[in-house]
Parts: C-alpha cells; sequence; structure tokens
C-alpha cells in the first residue's frame, strides 16, 4: 500500500485551510494531488522507504498532526493504487484508516456495487444493472467483449481491468490555486430544489465574472453538496471546451445538481469550483454561428464592465433580481 486519499473533516466555508492541510501531506512526500474541496491522493513510495515505515502506519500521524495544528480531523483510505485508496476511503472513518492490500483487492472489489468504481456514472451504472451486472465482481468476471459491447471499446477495456484490480492511474501533484471556488450556504437546511437551482445559478455567475476577470477559462466544473447530516456528494464534468461563460457554467451545474436525484434532501451548502484553469487566450472554441450565442456574451462582456465600474450586484440574471 502507497497511496493515501485523505478526506479532511473542513467544515463548510473552511476550504480555505485546505492548501495549509495539502502542505501537511507534502511533510511527507511531494507527490500530493489536491482533491478540492477537502480532499487529496499522496503517493507515500519515497516516504516508506525514508521513514521505515508503511503507508497505514503512516496515516495516523497524518491525522494527529492534522488536528494538533488545524483542529481538522480526517479520514483516510489506503490502497496500491489511486482507485483502491478512493475506494478504501468510503469505509474509512476519522480514527480507523480502511487498506486494502494489492493482495485482497479483488475480495474487496467482488461486493463492491458497480457504481462505487471511480469514473462509473450512472448512465453506466444503470447499463449494466439493466444486464445483471450489478456487482464489480460480476463485471469482473464478464467476457471482455460483452462489456465492449454494452459501453464502448474504450469504456468496457478500462472497466474490466479496474473491476479486476488493475489500476493504471496515478497521482499527479497539482495545485489547489489551479482552481477558483464559490459556496453558496443557506440560512436552514434547504429542501426546495427552486432555491437549490438559484444558488448555482448565483454561484456560477458568479465564477465566470472572476475567471473573466482573470482572462481565465476552465476545463472542468465540480459540485459539491453538503447535508444536513454533514454527509457530502461530490461530482465532476468536464466541459464540452475550455470556457469562462456563465450559460455554460450553469449549464453544466445544473446537469451536475439534476443527475444527483436529490428528493427533498435537507441541503445546508452548494460550492461550485472551476478547475484546470488556463489562459483564455491560448483557448478555442467551436464557433456556434449562432447570433443568440453571440449576443449573449456580448451582453456577458457590458455585463462586466458594469459591474466593475458599480459593483458586483449591478447587474444580476433576472431570476436572482427578485
Amino acid at each position: 500500500m502507497t497511496i493515501l486519499c485523505v478526506r479532511f473533516q473542513l467544515p463548510p466555508m473552511y476550504e480555505a485551510a485546505l492548501p495549509g492541510l495539502l502542505g501537511l501531506l507534502e511533510e511527507f512526500t511531494p507527490v500530493v494531488e489536491a482533491l478540492p474541496p477537502d480532499g487529496a491522493l499522496a503517493d507515500l513510495r519515497g516516504a516508506e522507504r525514508y521513514f521505515g515505515r508503511g503507508a497505514a502506519d503512516l496515516a495516523p500521524v497524518i491525522r494527529v498532526r492534522a488536528l494538533a495544528r488545524y483542529g481538522v480531523d480526517c479520514v483516510i483510505g489506503a490502497g496500491p493504487g489511486p482507485m483502491l485508496a478512493r475506494m478504501a476511503l468510503r469505509e474509512a472513518r476519522p480514527g480507523v484508516t480502511r487498506a486494502v492490500p494489492g493482495d485482497a483487492a479483488a475480495e474487496f472489489l467482488a461486493d463492491q456495487p458497480v457504481a462505487a468504481l471511480p469514473g462509473v456514472g450512472s448512465r453506466t451504472a444503470r447499463t449494466l444493472c439493466e444486464y445483471g451486472l450489478d456487482t464489480l465482481g460480476r463485471v469482473a468476471a464478464a467476457p471482455l467483449s460483452t462489456l465492449q459491447r454494452l459501453v464502448g471499446t474504450k469504456a468496457g477495456r478500462e472497466l474490466h481491468e479496474k473491476a479486476n484490480g488493475v489500476d493504471r492511474g496515478r497521482v499527479v501533484p497539482n495545485a489547489v490555486s489551479r482552481s477558483l471556488a464559490t459556496e453558496r450556504a443557506f440560512p436552514h437546511d434547504e429542501l426546495d430544489p427552486d432555491r437549490h437551482r438559484r444558488a448555482l445559478l448565483s454561484a456560477a455567475e458568479e465564477l465566470g465574472t472572476r475567471l473573466r476577470a482573470l482572462d481565465k477559462v476552465c476545463r472542468t466544473l465540480t459540485l459539491t453538496v453538503r447535508y444536513a447530516d454533514r454527509s457530502a456528494t461530490t461530482r465532476s464534468r468536464s466541459l464540452k471546451e475550455p470556457t469562462a461563460h456563465s450559460a455554460a457554467l450553469t449549464k453544466a451545474a445544473y446537469g451536475m445538481y439534476e443527475a444527483l436525484g436529490l428528493q427533498r434532501a435537507r441541503v445546508r451548502a452548494i460550492t461550485l469550483r472551476a478547475e484546470g484553469l488556463d489562459p483564455a487566450e491560448q483557448a478555442s472554441y467551436q464557433l456556434t454561428f449562432d447570433p443568440l450565442d453571440e449576443r449573449a456574451r456580448r451582453i456577458e462582456a457590458v455585463a462586466d464592465r458594469a459591474r466593475a465600474k458599480f459593483g458586483p450586484g449591478a447587474i444580476v440574471p433576472g431570476a436572482l433580481a427578485a
């Protein structure tokens, strides 16, 4: 076991502590990948040799330091690769690291629902379940050709490998600063989907404005929904093209929210994060020859100038004006 997946138990509106917590992990290894808003992957191969201790033995040390320095607890999953470490995290709890050794990967995966596998979305999971492939053990036992007919050639091969414990992922060091986030917390636990969507619209508008002010575009949008019981759901979506267009960000945010299928969920806060930031001048976008799209972008530019001069509340979408 060389990979740790750490989720810090950050309270809402305290995401600013994440860079410091990442620095704590970097005391053990420089190979740390931020998983905003509250997580990280750490490759401890070098640390295991240096400290003479395994990754699972170093996990309690990380937890104690996070508590002592920041007053933040964490849950930790450990595995031979990023995929198994992420999945082990689901069964971890504060004070107890869930470790999955490489030789026990098949046994660990066998009874896991297919939707628990990183990279398997709701649509793919639904397709597999329709054919009785509802656990990873059954997916692993299915012929490769069958999986490829169901989900496609490349996706089928990746699914077959992952279900059999083959993890080709790696920890890619990054910086949390390569993202922008905004959060909308509700004064009371909110049940109304319309208010959830208003919060998403407001957050997407803010992100778009901030991205354009920085001359940046983003490639990925991540939605985190925090509930009254302190649990959270996080979903990410790669955009069709890098963008800072508020309408595109709003559409992606709505799509992720609808895919969650929340039914009378008591939502405490919604966080939207733009990730994979690149200079706008290096980005390209598909010409649509749609006069409405071009008009919306011109209006957006005018609104940005008005906000810069008169404040962020000078112009808001009509749905937020009431």
